[in-house]
């Protein structure tokens, strides 16, 4: 069954260099699980189909639910894992550090996941193709990185300086041109849909938490409003039940007027909460 597949990889061998930094605690973990998931891969290659049980396939993905996730962390070689978690080391510290662990693994699960089943949808039916490897993901780590430091410059190659912006620009052109061509072993598609996946959370992302903030800051503001409000008539009704108890005091029961009795009751029983008995 193996040798009759087609592996569509989700890497080009493209190099990118930036200053070094230590591995931050999310991509220490990815890396971590996508080295061991390739070494248990050449290890039991002879005994078990481990791409065919965790790679993505449009015939297996039902019942092996778990494939649009676990075919990230499986790959075709060893330059093609080790591309995948050097760009992630390089360019995906900065964006946990800035981010957070919870929300940087959240977005790198987005768009690996999302690009992943949009290139289900457009493979139905092509039974020997299985989807594997990180670059989904990675992407969408690049289109982020582009978006939140479009002014720098990376090295292509180690020698050709070029602003992070263009860059992210020129390799979305490759993705989106290379998608519309065949034969490759490259997912192509891939590529371009983690990329947009990545846009277009980020972008709407930001749009909504703008938006459910100023829904919550205008709730509170009518909740403190009304609060003070409420408080405001609760004082004044406070005012005026204060002189009605102070002039029957005085003059007695029989001097205040039936609507003064009835406004003392009813405001009596608004103050304790009480409701009016037949």
């Amino acid at each position: 069954m193996k040798n009759n597949m087609r592996y569509q990889f989700q890497s080009q061998q493209t190099q990118f260099t930036w200053n070094p930094r230590s591995f931050s605690g999310a991509i220490k973990v990815l890396i971590i699980i996508n080295v061991t998931m390739y070494l248990l891969q050449l290890i039991s290659s002879s005994h078990i189909d481990l791409i065919g049980i965790f790679g993505l396939s449009t015939t297996t993905v039902w019942p092996l639910i778990w494939q649009p996730v676990t075919y990230m962390f499986m790959h075709g070689g060893l330059w093609h894992v080790a591309i995948n978690m050097f760009v992630l080391w390089m360019f995906g510290g900065e964006l946990e550090s800035i981010w957070g662990k919870n929300d940087f693994l959240k977005y790198y699960f987005i768009t690996g996941v999302g690009a992943g089943l949009i290139w289900l949808l457009f493979n139905i039916g092509s039974s020997n193709d299985i989807l594997i490897g990180a670059s989904g993901a990675v992407y969408g780590i690049l289109m982020a990185y582009g978006l939140m430091f479009p002014n720098r410059t990376v090295y292509v190659y180690f020698l050709f300086p070029i602003k992070v912006k263009w860059f992210v620009l020129f390799i979305g052109l490759v993705a989106f041109f290379s998608s519309m061509g065949t034969g490759s072993n490259i997912s192509h598609l891939t590529h371009l849909s983690g990329m947009l996946i990545g846009y277009i959370y980020l972008r709407f992302n930001n749009h909504w938490r703008r938006i459910s903030f100023n829904f919550r800051k205008k709730y509170v503001e009518l909740r403190t409003t009304f609060k003070n409000k409420s408080k405001e008539n609760e004082s004044k009704t406070q005012q005026e039940v204060d002189m009605l108890i102070d002039k029957a005091n005085i003059c007695g029961w029989e001097s205040l007027s039936k609507e003064e009795q009835n406004k003392l009751r009813i405001s009596s029983w608004k103050i304790s909460n009480k409701e009016p008995k037949n």
